[in-house]
């Protein structure tokens, strides 16, 4: 007491304002490696739109507790139940007011789960319903059932990345979000800044974050300096070179999976030998304690180990640039046109040390033979490669992307990617849709065996894709803040996790 009464009568003596370390509330400035090109609330499961606004701006029904291990939690849907017919029951609460004033209801709930599902945009959370059709009725103001064919026994799940939206929201993108959380959009100037500021009357507890203010700096050394110099408060990404401090860098497991989505519609790629080359010309382990983390993991699967399913037994493509050049030999004596040039479409900022990653990766496979165009874009224009419908006329292509999946079951990831009807997924194969089919409406110890299936048959027969590295990431955090990463980090960032010390 003695001590905070000393730090006030300084700070009256020096004409300033009481730090918010003292004051145990106050804004935070955060700084990102990408700029949120829209902030739409069905868009928010995109990694740079969702940790700015989701359970921020928009709230879902319910969310899994990652820092705590308790599964899934009640958020806006206070308790929820199968029916007979396996269906699901959802009570949600009451007294919930949306940022502009207006109360929440089924009718909203209804309203925003159509509105993802509608064909008048394009919103990312539908491919995760993708092989399902799940239909929502009110049952009164606060109640909806929602039922799915076939029958999901994980749709509380899946509902965590469903955000709410008022009734009255268009069906069409819309650029400022209008949400339950505890928090709304005050400013948003593009290429500079986006200021979010906390409700008075947010239905939960009041958050410690009275203010966030994002801002956007591509590279790692920039984000985690301007921490450091106390520009910043919170760079949720930085790279391992820079987090050389035990006080206030850390690391923590991620759930993102880096990976080329290899395009099997056009020759060359068409080809399981030439996919088969393209796995064994990249050296993975070369990454390791170089341009990544000693510590990120070498992948066999779009998923990370802990996920129901991860198969053990699939092993890394072994390095081995002699075999690799030998089976372009063979393919090109069936007449295979291996020397096409293949175009590698990579997204600008998307993970550390992503140009040096990309080029290194570019002159492994070159030296083996194949001729490969390097391409980098920004966020948007590289979503018009990696989902569909893809561009008629294009030439072969492979798409460098890195996807996030911290919900712990592969639906949220196999559908979309693999299936014949994926949003973006680059090739079809009968035994790949039915295995999906089966293993998302399984339960227990079958719902895990399919997957790890589903995860074998991708890995060692199809060939995919070229699986590269189960990331760590890295943060630099403010002294004054209190907050610890989770491998929920990478994707979203709830503010109201956050104390001012």
């Amino acid at each position: 007491m003695e001590m905070r009464k000393t730090a006030l009568l300084c700070a009256l003596v020096m004409g300033t304002a009481l730090s918010p370390a003292y004051a145990g509330s106050g804004p935070i400035k955060v700084v990102l490696p990408e700029e949120a090109d829209l902030l739409e609330p069905c868009m928010a499961t995109r990694s740079n739109i969702g940790r700015i606004i989701m359970e921020n701006v928009s709230e879902t029904l319910t969310e899994l507790d990652v820092r705590g291990g308790t599964g899934v939690q009640p958020r806006l849907a206070e308790k929820w139940e199968q029916n007979a017919d396996g269906s699901w029951r959802f009570h949600l609460r009451q007294g919930v007011k949306f940022s502009d004033g207006t109360g929440f209801d089924a009718k909203d709930v209804k309203h925003s789960f159509d509105r993802i599902m509608s064909d008048k945009n394009a919103c990312e959370s539908r491919r995760y319903f993708g092989g399902m059709t799940v239909t929502p009725t009110v049952v009164d103001d606060y109640t909806v059932d929602f039922k799915a064919d076939p029958v999901q026994p994980i749709l509380p799940l899946l509902l965590s990345l469903v955000t709410m939206v008022p009734e009255e929201t268009p069906l069409e993108f819309v650029r400022e979000p209008v949400g339950t959380g505890p928090y709304k959009l005050t400013n948003w100037t593009p290429g500079q800044q986006i200021v979010l500021t906390s409700r008075d009357d947010y239905w939960g507890a009041k958050p410690e974050v009275t203010e966030a203010t994002y801002l956007f700096r591509a590279d790692p050394a920039v984000r985690a300096a301007m921490v450091q110099a106390g520009e910043a408060d919170l760079s949720p990404s930085i790279s391992q070179v820079e987090a050389t401090n035990p006080a206030t860098d850390f690391s923590y497991l991620d759930s993102e999976t880096v990976y080329l989505r290899v395009d099997h519609n056009i020759e060359p790629l068409n080809d399981v030998r030439v996919r088969r080359a393209l796995n064994l010309a990249v050296d993975r382990e070369a990454f390791l304690g170089t341009l990544l983390p000693d510590s990120a993991l070498l992948a066999t699967a779009i998923v990370p180990p802990p996920t129901l399913g991860w198969n053990p037994d699939v092993k890394v493509p072994a390095y081995d640039p002699e075999a690799a050049k030998k089976l372009i030999e063979e393919a090109k004596a069936d007449g295979v046109k291996v020397d096409t040039p293949i175009t590698i479409i990579a997204r600008s900022a998307n993970f550390p040390n992503v140009t040096e990653i990309m080029e290194a990766i570019q002159q492994q496979l070159q030296e083996v033979g194949f001729n490969i165009d390097l391409k980098f874009v920004e966020v948007a224009e590289h979503e018009q490669y990696y989902s569909k419908p893809f561009a008629e006329g294009r030439g072969p292509q492979i798409v460098a992307a890195m996807h996030d999946n911290s919900k712990g079951d592969p639906s949220f990831s196999m559908f979309f990617k693999y299936a014949t009807e994926g949003t973006q997924s680059g090739f079809s194969d009968p035994k790949v849709d039915d295995l999906i089919t089966r293993a998302s409406a399984a339960v227990g110890e079958e719902r895990a065996k399919l997957w790890s299936e589903v995860i074998a048959y991708l890995h060692d027969e199809v060939v995919a894709d070229v699986l590269l590295f189960h990331m760590v990431g890295f943060s630099r955090v403010s002294e004054r803040l209190d907050f610890k990463p989770t491998m929920a980090t990478n994707s979203m960032l709830q503010l109201s996790e956050i104390k001012i010390k």
